[in-house]
């Protein structure tokens, strides 16, 4: 063989070694990742375009409260006046603390609107760090009720962590509502429009990607797994499973848009708003119903 074929061989073996060896410490160097779930559609119930578009969630306290909604039909008149446009996916405490996420045009703030089990409404205001987009899609308070996750608009990768205003004592409604840490994604995520706590370090998300180039799939239903439990202290890592598409049936052909999601503990149940195109946003958009297995 000659030299210069030599040279390029052993070149290549070297390379080639040295990506093996690259691979093997990624892969011993992971964290373990959760069993992803499967979920299977057991049901569904027309969605209004008006109240019940945007986002769900169940409320524990009181007992026998009914499942919230909203939609651009359900921002207060009061609330709307000030700018507050647009509200996302909500969550609830499961000690009643219920949470709405608001958003302006323009600016350089976010809003999250609280009602405590009593009853009373009070507002948090959030100032956007350097970098932090305007959106604020959703919100999903941790099973303790001490934080709150909430996520940005667009392909990112990463969520943001808040202590969870009216619940977490260092909170106030006077006070900047400040961000404490960050769940880092090892997977990038695209147009999550909804996420929610299905254990302690388990986030179920709704993502309205309408590419697919990320997952292979356009508009997945996404688990999230912690590394550990957030605390508000320091940042965790979140590895990032496409679990499947969420469904897109309508009479109408045209975009769909994944919304709002909700994982029911009491009975098992997850439900996921799916809007559907054109005209039949107002007659055939759905909550679909899935159970685990």
């Amino acid at each position: 063989m000659p030299v210069s074929a030599r040279q390029r061989c052993h070149a290549v073996l070297t390379g080639l070694i040295a990506l093996a060896a690259a691979v093997v410490v990624s892969v011993s160097a992971a964290p373990p990742a959760s069993a992803a779930d499967t979920w299977t559609e057991a049901g569904s119930d027309r969605a209004d375009p008006l109240t019940e578009s945007q986002g769900l969630t169940s409320v524990e306290i009181p007992s026998g409260s009914p499942n919230r909604y909203t939609g651009i039909g359900t921002i207060p008149l009061a609330v709307a006046t000030r700018g507050w446009n647009h509200v996302g996916d909500p969550d609830a405490s499961y000690d009643g603390y219920y949470i709405e996420p608001y958003q302006r045009d323009s600016g350089t703030t976010k809003m999250f609107r609280v009602q405590a089990p009593g009853g009373a409404w009070s507002e948090y205001v959030h100032t956007l760090d350097p970098g932090e987009a305007l959106n604020n899609s959703w919100v999903a308070v941790s099973p303790d009720g001490q934080w709150m996750l909430a996520g940005e608009y667009g392909t990112m990768s990463r969520l943001l962590v808040f202590p969870t205003p009216g619940v977490n004592p260092g909170t106030s409604p006077s006070a900047n509502l400040p961000r404490a840490t960050t769940v880092n994604l090892d997977h990038a995520v695209r147009d999550v429009q909804g996420c929610d706590f299905s254990g302690p370090t388990t986030l179920l998300c709704s993502s309205d990607d309408p590419e697919g180039s990320l997952f292979g799939v356009t508009k997945p239903l996404l688990q999230i797994d912690l590394s550990a439990e957030p605390n508000g202290t320091s940042d965790v890592s979140g590895h990032v499973t496409a679990l499947r598409q969420l469904p897109l049936r309508s009479a109408c052909s045209g975009s769909f848009e994944a919304e709002g999601i909700d994982y029911d503990r009491r009975t098992g149940t997850l439900r996921v708003i799916v809007v559907s195109p054109g005209f039949c946003v107002l007659t055939d958009s759905k909550t679909y119903r899935f159970s685990r297995g």
